[in-house]
């Protein structure tokens, strides 16, 4: 049976009457999303670096700053009715998207395979407490075969079938049961007590939060396309997603120093808190951000060569499990903050070119039509400059929003200089 991926490529704008989504999809999506182990883990990361009070200020504040962009990412996808990397020809053209395309592509298989290893060492270390048994080759295989599957059957099928159906009870069952177990296992007033050691400084912690949110405007597009409205759209991701991670990274940072400070400890800690069932939960719904990544991989490809995206999204789910099972879980915070660099500046460049110089006028046959905007490329370049600068010369300030703004400025600026080729 085809599925809707397969009748509407990623370069062409779904049609109205087949824009399906509300605000209530919408929200189930992205707060499903927000919620996962790598968020515990990102969150886990924070602490004892800062201590728990500045952790959850920062978390609070790079969780409201990268759900509002990703939000109004997800309405140029509403308003155009294309998927994340047709959005991009928009301001780039269609030779430069391809580059997005690309490293979308290597990210997102970055991200499947990252996923699938959270779940397998949390579900095997759950096995091993539960039963004394530990299978970690089957654990994966397990995890990227379901992934593959939902991937397969593509956004409408799995938001309307799972999620809303029953799936987003599944998740606040969860939350809510780790929320309990922290509350009465542990003094949080000894916690906030905790001084930080000072590794990290408060504008860092900011950009490892927004990191999370900015790691998804390369896919937001990609399910926005089927919303009804964009102001459905922008309330749901951004209400959804919000919500999600101030709680799960807030979880995270509470629970990693509770068991003595460092994402290391925190699955031990979680399933050691009476939280076993809760986390199991949470490990089987983990893979609804491994079908998203696997999903929006493919429908990338698919810019760039006439293949059927669920076709293309079965390769995928194979090449991450097999990356799975040889990858260790490591240099995460520096994946996380190597994505923030390439992507804040160009979804800058994205933002301004469709709300500020287009009005939210997306003339797509028009803008396909020419190859190349190079005013587009080089504030793109412009940006990703600004934040490896910020980031290194003064850390302590962040660097996304020092890098959207300078991609956002450097666009305005070079598209008075350059004439914009026109279709």
């Amino acid at each position: 049976m085809a599925t809707l991926d397969d009748t509407y490529d990623p370069l062409t704008p779904v049609p109205a009457e087949r824009r399906v989504f509300g605000a209530r999809d919408a929200f189930s999506l992205w707060f499903s999303l927000g919620i996962g182990l790598l968020v515990l883990q990102a969150g886990a990361f924070l602490v004892p670096g800062l201590s728990l009070g500045m952790a959850l200020a920062a978390i609070v504040t790079g969780s409201v700053l990268g759900a509002l962009l990703l939000a109004a990412a997800g309405v140029v996808g509403a308003d155009t009715g294309l998927s994340a990397m047709g959005t991009l020809r928009l301001a780039l053209g269609a030779r430069g998207a391809a580059v997005p395309a690309v490293l979308n592509a290597v990210q997102l298989v970055g991200w499947g395979a990252f996923e699938i290893i959270a779940m397998r060492d949390a579900a095997d270390a759950l096995a091993r407490q539960t039963f004394g048994l530990s299978n970690p080759l089957a654990w994966t295989v397990l995890f990227g075969a379901l992934a593959t599957w939902l991937a397969f059957m593509g956004p409408v099928s799995f938001v309307r079938r799972f999620l809303r159906a029953w799936g987003l009870w599944l998740l606040l069952g969860g939350a809510g049961w780790l929320t309990w177990r922290l509350l009465a296992q542990h003094d949080l007033a000894a916690l906030f007590a905790k001084a930080g050691t000072g590794e990290m400084s408060f504008g860092a912690g900011v950009d490892l939060v927004v990191a999370m949110p900015l790691s998804w405007l390369p896919l937001i597009a990609d399910y926005t396309r089927f919303g009804r409205s964009s102001g459905r759209m922008f309330r749901g991701s951004a209400a959804g997603y919000l919500l999600a991670n101030i709680w799960f990274m807030g979880l995270g940072a509470c629970y990693a120093l509770a068991a003595g400070g460092g994402e290391g400890l925190l699955l031990t800690a979680l399933a050691a808190a009476g939280g076993g069932i809760a986390l199991l939960l949470i490990v089987v719904d983990e893979t609804d951000n491994a079908f998203a990544d696997i999903h929006s991989a493919a429908v990338s490809t698919a810019t760039l060569a006439p293949l059927r995206p669920a076709h293309l999204a079965l390769a995928f789910g194979a090449l991450c499990t097999l990356i799975a099972l040889v990858a260790p879980l490591a240099r995460y915070e520096g994946f996380l903050l190597l994505i923030g660099s390439v992507f804040a500046p160009l979804f800058g460049v994205l933002l301004t070119d469709h709300f500020v110089v287009r009005r939210r006028r997306a003339e797509v046959a028009g803008a396909f039509a020419w190859g190349l905007n190079l005013a587009g490329l080089l504030a793109w370049a412009a940006g990703i400059a600004a934040y490896q600068g910020f980031s290194r010369l003064a850390p302590e300030l962040g660097a996304t929003l020092p890098a959207l703004a300078v991609a956002a400025l450097a666009y305005l600026v070079l598209g008075l200089i350059l004439r914009r080729p026109k279709g």
